[in-house]
């Protein structure tokens, strides 16, 4: 019994923040219901109806995000007007992109659409939330369709494979994924670089191994569960757009990207030598202690010269 108990409080202490995150997002979607079954709501889940239940999620999130990691976002002016595309690092729980979407909408009434793997949309029990916090397919159709109804569109080139199996060192995973380039040269719209500081001490995978790897590279479906949840400083930084430019290929644009993500302050000069991944690497080292330090990552909370 006591074997027992000690086991169970240690997996608890592992899971009991993931878990909890999973229960407040299925919470959101049963509170989306009764509202659209008390207001008799038919609209389409994007339209203005639906701003007073998004603004009431996004203060939920908002609230969390400053109590639990003192979340901060930087950089939110080099978003353009119209359409665009936000590409970012996909951590082990995407737990600071839905911070950075509720204080978006707080800020600025923006709804960014939401690019997610297709096992996400076999959840069940969430279909009315991803319709009103704008998550899609990853088709090239419907993004150009969001882009050129002038939404900002966002994307994780890594996506579930980064998620699960990068690590403390950032590792990204993005793989020979160009789509998000091809797409934003068709709209000819500008690409948003962005990434959180500390989001792989916040939550964290156990250690790769080949049979989950192969498990997953035959599913595409992600069966190691994240644990963490320790409540770190988690900063957003938003880089400067890359305009579209109708002379640049797509592998010049994934570098340029790639590149720009590199810098703090993102100075005017473009360098296309980098290829991508080392680019961001070095965006990633830029702003992050590499390996992460948990340590460090929870004394930041308390680093008052960095606000």
């Amino acid at each position: 019994v006591i074997i027992a108990s000690l086991t169970i409080s240690a997996i608890l202490v592992f899971f009991i923040v993931p878990l909890t995150i999973v229960f407040f997002i299925y919470l959101t979607n049963i509170l989306l219901l009764i509202y659209q079954r008390n207001s008799e709501l038919k609209a389409d889940p994007l339209s203005d109806v639906w701003d007073s239940a998004r603004n009431t999620i996004a203060s939920f999130w908002d609230l969390y995000a400053r109590i639990w990691h003192g979340y901060e976002l930087h950089g939110v002016e080099n978003l353009p007007e119209g359409p665009g595309i936000l590409v970012y690092y996909h951590g082990a729980i995407p737990i600071d992109y839905l911070y950075f979407l509720s204080r978006l909408f707080l800020w600025k009434k923006r709804i960014c659409l939401s690019v997610a793997d297709h096992f996400v949309f076999r959840l069940p029990g969430l279909k009315l939330l991803l319709a009103v916090t704008g998550v899609i397919p990853g088709t090239r159709e419907e993004c150009l369709i969001a882009l050129r109804n002038g939404y900002l569109v966002s994307i994780s080139p890594g996506g579930v494979r980064e998620a699960l199996f990068s690590d403390e060192s950032y590792q990204l995973m993005w793989g020979k994924r160009k789509g998000f380039a091809q797409v934003a040269l068709d709209a000819r719209v500008p690409i948003i670089p962005m990434y959180t500081q500390n989001v792989r001490e916040g939550y964290r995978m156990f250690k790769e191994r080949r049979f989950f790897r192969r498990l997953y590279e035959s599913t595409r479906l992600p069966f190691t569960p994240p644990y963490g949840g320790l409540p770190v400083k988690f900063r957003t930084y938003i880089g400067k757009p890359i305009p579209y430019d109708p002379n640049i290929t797509t592998e010049e644009l994934v570098e340029k990207v790639s590149y720009l993500s590199l810098q703090k302050s993102v100075k005017a000069k473009f360098l296309f030598s980098f290829q991508t991944k080392t680019a961001v690497q070095a965006l990633i080292r830029k702003h992050q202690t590499i390996p992460g330090s948990i340590w460090k990552a929870l004394l930041e909370r308390f680093d008052k010269r960095r606000k």
